[in-house]
């Protein structure tokens, strides 16, 4: 029994249920839009909700996989990775991964199903490659640099307008929905941007053993924190400006974030020791779940 257990916690852990709310937050925001066109549809929610944390988990395990057996995780500092460490065989990571990437096909099939958006599949199908070719295959965009763009494209504005689509198919003939829809899109593919960014500063020194070319390594410390710092604070800045010149109610919500982000920033600007580095991750995947429901909430309620 107790081995049971603590094999459980080894793929727990190896879920990376820290980064899962980044999986969570779009679901939140579409949820609050959809809710604010009338147009909530429990079922629908319920199974992207499925496809996003589906996919988060899948990803997770294929990084842990390809990170593995590449040797990038011979070195690192943070959190065990069940391949790097030799705790978990390889190939069962691996399964891991394609199981739940099955499951979110299988959900977003479904989806397809009740909305009859067949060109949806096209869009999952590209999302599941994003998520394996992250780390995998011969040429990994995560090791030229680019992990954090996909991130922000899939995290956002896929992830946010896609969930809204599907309950609401009429909203790409309301134009001015989207105006009030981007901003809490381009948001979240800040916060989830800024996780790996934050994520890829910690680990620059490791990284650079491994050849792992992030998008820190290429811009080294103080670039990278720089972009990391214009990541989690664009969003406000970008509800700011659509208060000012909108007026709207909506965006005022995600601006009470600012108590967090404060410290967050000082936190980041001083950290040095991994223990400092790993609170600025999780306070980072905290604003975006913070933010998701400030701007989900707003949506509901104002408009």
């Amino acid at each position: 029994m107790a081995k049971s257990k603590s094999r459980a916690k080894l793929w727990i852990a190896g879920a990376r249920v820290r980064t899962l709310p980044l999986a969570v937050a779009p679901i939140i925001v579409a949820s609050g839009a959809a809710s604010a066109l009338q147009a909530f549809n429990p079922l629908l929610t319920a199974l992207a909700l499925v496809v996003s944390l589906s996919l988060q988990i899948g990803v997770n395990y294929a990084n842990d996989y390809s990170d593995g057996v590449r040797g990038t995780d011979d070195h690192r500092v943070g959190p065990m990775r069940l391949t790097g460490s030799k705790q978990v065989p390889a190939k069962k990571v691996k399964h891991a991964a394609f199981i739940f990437f099955g499951v979110a096909a299988a959900a977003g099939l479904a989806i397809v199903a009740i909305s009859g958006l067949w060109w949806l599949l096209a869009v999952g199908a590209v999302a599941i490659i994003a998520a394996w070719y992250y780390t995998g295959g011969k040429r990994p965009y995560g090791y030229a640099g680019l992990g954090e763009l996909v991130v922000f494209i899939f995290f956002g504005p896929v992830a946010v307008c896609g969930t809204i689509l599907v309950q609401f198919p009429a909203i790409t003939k309301i134009p001015e929905v989207w105006l009030w829809v981007a901003p809490a899109a381009i948001g979240l593919g800040l916060y989830a941007a800024a996780v790996l960014m934050i994520n890829n500063i910690r680990d620059i020194e490791t990284d650079k053993l491994s050849g792992k070319n992030t998008l820190a390594v290429r811009l080294g410390k103080t670039a990278a924190k720089g972009i990391y710092f214009a990541m989690i604070w664009l969003p406000l800045a970008i509800n700011y400006t659509f208060i000012l010149f909108k007026m709207n109610g909506a965006f005022f919500m995600p601006l009470l974030l600012v108590f967090l982000l404060i410290p967050l920033t000082l936190i980041v600007s001083t950290a040095k020791t991994p223990p400092e580095q790993i609170t600025a991750l999780k306070l980072t995947s905290l604003a975006a779940i913070i933010f998701a429901v400030l701007v989900g909430f707003g949506m509901w309620r104002i408009f």
